[in-house]
């Protein structure tokens, strides 16, 4: 549709109709069932009419449902606007993909951007149009529940996996025409959500410009660069303002500065928590806020509904603000192609198809095998071989929970357990193998597990070569409303590993877990691998890389602390007056008394079967400056016999600037695929602007001066390092 034609559309609108399209509701109100229809529309005090004039549906399931609910509220508005659906797409439609803190592990765009095409072709045919991602929150706290939704703690690669993810969904500017393969994307939540005090969900964040602008909203402003359709409001405070009512968060900076043109919408009952928070005395004084502030759509409560009206009779809002909003929820809806397709691209034969299908399986296999990190791997106890005996124990070991929290449509019962995993692995490559992997009868539970169940599994380990120790979290323990002071293991699942060590040494731990944890209580493990929640083809995917099928190339995006009492914890911390690292024995030093200041596994670490090697830096000058900016070569060298892929990573530090800058940051990194023995060499590129910080007035500029830089293959472990020269 033209824009004239959007226009005039807006301009037949009633101001009613119009407060219509800045609501959203679930689908429980266009239920076709009696008793599920009206208590709802009784709960919100909703009457026919107004449902079947309200702009946006969440959390609608399939295909004929989506055709359904449009066909009716086609039939019943007045000038025939279609809806739209939206809903919790985040890591996956029903193929799911391990959790985006698992994805980001991988560090390969090329792999995020494909999990949003699959994710979008199962969402558009079964009827959706956008879907609530990505979640750009840059977290350094994993006591925080939704941690596990975020790719980490460094603003770089967030927002280089933000923009792929974008990409992934909606394709190049234009393509959300595409029906059957795309659907509008939704950064959230804007802004700084990660950070909130103590890691407690829902909770306060503090923090000054400067810091909020040069670290937290850089990721949301790359999703916005690479073309989101949406932004989400967080639910916390910034600046002692609650985000849905920010008029300097989502005016000032989100739609003047970073230039945002899309749809802005609350989260689940944002707006009407504006009185919880206590800054607004009612719904009138919450949506007076809220539509100041500049969201286009309240999610849930109906503050809009039930006061714009007033307000605008009043003067207290200009209509013009409320037909702004108005005009980019319908613009957005035209770009869909929704007002000539208003069933877009749902199918309920096509979705047959392509839901679930072997292809996107297979998708999720490969991407779910580069995502599990090998932290741990004395004595190269893996790879497992295929003679060896092995007892796979633990609460995890048979348990289908291996979605995470956010799998909204995730079968378990279809996932691919670690038992199964491992036996159809056996029986692949030798019937008589599979025979050798054996596991208790009786499911062990997480807490607690019963005397039975470590009895059988200290037999099991007495007469295996090696132990498969299946632990970590529930996947309710991770997740929104799923904060946690303590992040180690439970205490029922350290008596069980300590109860196997006794009799069998030989144990590798496979975690499942939504976040970093404290992992000092099994130190004595010979092996780690961390599997967070790997999704749908969990089992198969971790088979692959026990078994070396698959040679592990995972690196974590956040650090693992040694003690919960480190955190925040992070690798680009700023540098104090009295740094740790130049004298970490002397007492008047930045430090713990009690546990040093370094991570357990640094940000960027992972292990492989193979074995890297770095050369010396090499650079094509030691200036740079606007126009020519400067090349850093390395030759990494796979000195072992086994084939492999590692992530290179560049890290700088820009040693005197305005503002004290970080003892180092990612500014660039690689995964370079190396046969055994192979060396290559590997080309970094710094330019001026990649150095440009926040400064005290709140400009975007880099300082001329020295600056550091190292190749290596973590935040820690990194080359001797080169002085370059900003002129």
């Amino acid at each position: 549709m033209e824009q004239s034609k959007i226009e005039d559309l807006l301009r037949q609108m009633t101001l009613e109709e119009k407060i219509g399209q800045l609501t959203q509701i679930t689908g429980d109100f266009y239920s076709d069932k009696a008793e599920e229809r009206t208590g709802p529309m009784s709960q919100l005090g909703l009457n026919e009419d107004q449902i079947m004039n309200i702009g946006t549906v969440l959390g609608v399931v399939g295909a004929a449902e989506c055709k359904r609910i449009q066909g009716q509220y086609m039939d019943r508005n007045r000038l025939h606007i279609p809806t739209m659906f939206m809903g919790d797409v985040i890591h996956g439609y029903e193929t799911i993909f391990p959790i985006p803190l698992g994805l980001a592990s991988s560090w390969d765009t090329g792999a995020f951007k494909e999990m949003a095409q699959v994710s979008a072709e199962e969402a558009s045919v079964s009827g959706l149009s956008a879907v609530f991602s990505p979640m750009v929150d840059l977290v350094r706290d994993p006591r925080w529940g939704r941690v596990m939704e975020s790719t980490g703690e460094d603003p770089f690669l967030n927002g280089k996996l933000a923009s792929a993810l974008v990409k992934g969904y909606q394709g190049e500017p234009g393509d959300l025409q595409d029906h059957f393969n795309k659907v509008a994307a939704c950064v959230k939540h804007f802004a700084a959500y990660g950070a909130v005090t103590g890691g407690r969900d829902y909770n306060t964040v503090d923090m000054s410009e400067q810091r909020l602008r040069d670290v937290y909203l850089r990721g949301y402003r790359a999703a916005i660069e690479a073309g989101a359709r949406l932004v989400m409001t967080s639910f916390n405070t910034v600046g002692g303002i609650p985000a849905t009512g920010n008029r300097h968060l989502m005016q000032d900076i989100l739609r003047d500065e970073f230039g945002f043109d899309g749809v802005l919408i609350s989260d689940f009952g944002a707006v009407k928590e504006l009185i919880s928070h206590g800054v607004a005395a009612d719904e009138t004084q919450a949506a007076d806020l809220s539509i100041h502030a500049g969201v286009d759509i309240e999610m849930m409560t109906l503050c809009y509904m039930h006061t714009l009206e007033a307000l605008v009779e009043s003067g207290a809002v200009d209509e013009r603000l409320i037909d702004a909003s108005v005009l980019r929820i319908l613009q957005l809806k035209n770009e869909l192609g929704l007002f000539e397709h208003p069933f877009r691209g749902a199918d309920e034969e096509r979705e047959k198809e392509v839901v679930f299908s072997e292809e996107h399986r297979a998708v999720a296999r490969r991407i779910t095998a580069e995502s599990l990190v090998l932290l741990r791997n004395n004595d190269s106890i893996l790879p497992l071989k295929e003679s060896q005996s092995v007892a796979l124990l633990g609460p995890a070991a048979q348990s289908p929970d291996v979605l995470g929290a956010w799998s909204w449509r995730g079968r378990t019962d279809r996932a691919v357990t670690l038992m199964q995993g491992l036996r159809e692995h056996a029986l692949a490559c030798d019937a008589s193998i599979a025979s050798k992997v054996r596991t208790t009868e009786e499911r062990c539970d997480y807490f607690i597990p019963t005397e039975s169940v470590v009895a059988e599994s200290v037999e099991l380990a007495k007469r295996s070569d090696v132990v498969v120790l299946a632990l970590g979290e529930l996947s309710t323990m991770s997740g929104e409303a799923s904060s946690r002071s303590n992040i180690r293991l439970p205490k029922g699942q350290v008596a069980l590993f300590n109860a196997v060590h006794q009799v069998n040494p030989h144990i590798v731990v496979v975690l499942f877990n939504g976040r970093p944890l404290d992992l000092h209580d099994i130190e004595a493990a010979d092996a780690i691998l961390e599997a967070w929640y790997p999704g749908t083809e969990g089992g198969s995917a971790i088979a692959d890389v026990l078994y070396g099928a698959v040679n592990p190339s995972g690196k974590v995006t956040m650090s693992f602390p040694e003690s919960a009492g480190q955190i925040p914890i992070y690798y680009d911390e700023d540098n104090t007056g009295r740094p740790y690292e130049q004298a970490p024995n002397e007492k008047y030093v930045s430090k713990y008394l009690d546990v040093s200041n370094y991570a357990a596994y640094p940000f960027g670490f992972g292990l492989s079967y193979s074995r890297f090697t770095y050369g010396s830096l090499e650079t094509s000058g030691n200036g740079f400056s606007t126009e020519h900016p400067v090349t850093i070569s390395v030759n990494i060298t796979n000195d072992s016999d086994v084939d492999g892929v590692e992530i290179a990573q560049l890290y700088v530090r820009d040693l005197v600037g305005e503002v004290v800058r970080p003892v180092k940051q990612l500014k660039g990194f690689q995964r370079v695929a190396l046969a055994a023995g192979e060396t290559t060499r590997v080309d970094f590129e710094i330019e001026e602007n990649d150095v440009r910080y926040v400064h005290l007035d709140d400009s975007m500029h880099s300082d001329p001066g020295d600056f550091l830089a190292w190749v290596g293959g973590n935040s820690r472990d990194l080359s001797e390092p080169i002085r370059l020269h900003l002129e």
